[in-house]
């Protein structure tokens, strides 16, 4: 099965749509949360998870967005972008994220959630440390994570050695049978790890692959739709930076 797995789309419906063309055929689509906050297009992004989506799950922005939890923990521009995407939902669109989990186990190989086992909404996992503390935490083999908008992964070896790599676009990792992973497949609307491309992953479980994936996008084009809706300044420059 060839599936495609996001995150982090964060209302920007330009970068989704471009990941989507660029992902080609699949099987499956999994979204690990934050489909929409900061950005321009709420419903837009919704509506395409909704369709495409086999599975989601809810991340901290979506929870904001939903005031579902207190909008004083976010930074001025994060709390004034999320209420503004509040505003824009639809009733079927505020009762789809209303239903999703913030974490799921899918199968007897792998696990989603937004941010980390131990802490499913709001832990940045980064750090070797933080992932031997987290893999306990869950029984599958595979655990893919977003949130921190960065494109990464660890993986925990038999004799408990654990190794982050960081994979360049198109780097093909083979999932070996006797080691554990946490896989993040980086934001598609607004990634952090100073490349402004939308990312993504696609893993294939009939091969046992996971390929990271990056693409272009237009990214004046969701400037000018976060200009004209007036969402501040820091979020629509940081777009251009990968930041």
């Amino acid at each position: 099965m060839r599936i495609v797995v996001v995150s982090d789309i964060h209302s920007n419906i330009t970068a989704l749509e471009t990941v989507l063309a660029a992902a080609g055929r699949y099987d499956a689509l999994w979204c690990l949360g934050d489909t929409i906050g900061y950005g321009p297009a709420p419903n837009q992004c919704i509506a395409a998870m909704m369709q495409h989506a086999n599975v989601a799950i809810s991340g901290n922005h979506d929870l904001a967005c939903l005031g579902k939890i207190d909008l004083n923990d976010f930074n001025p521009d994060a709390r004034k972008a999320n209420i503004w995407n509040g505003k824009q939902l639809t009733a079927a669109h505020r009762a789809w994220l209303e239903e999703l989990p913030p974490l799921q186990q899918i199968d007897h190989q792998f696990t989603i959630v937004h941010a980390s086992p131990r802490e499913p909404v709001w832990e940045y996992l980064l750090t070797p440390t933080q992932a031997l503390a987290n893999f306990p935490l869950f029984h599958t083999q595979v655990c893919l994570i977003g949130h921190s908008h960065v494109q990464m992964g660890f993986c925990l070896s038999p004799d408990g050695r654990c190794e982050r790599f960081i994979p360049n676009h198109g780097d093909v990792l083979r999932l070996r049978d006797a080691d554990r992973y946490f896989l993040n497949p980086g934001s598609v609307g607004q990634p952090r790890d100073q490349d402004p491309r939308a990312a993504y992953m696609i893993v294939d479980t009939l091969v046992g692959t996971v390929c990271f994936q990056r693409v272009e996008y237009d990214i004046a084009q969701t400037q000018h739709q976060m200009h004209l809706v007036d969402l501040p300044t820091a979020l629509i420059r940081r777009l251009d930076l990968g930041m």
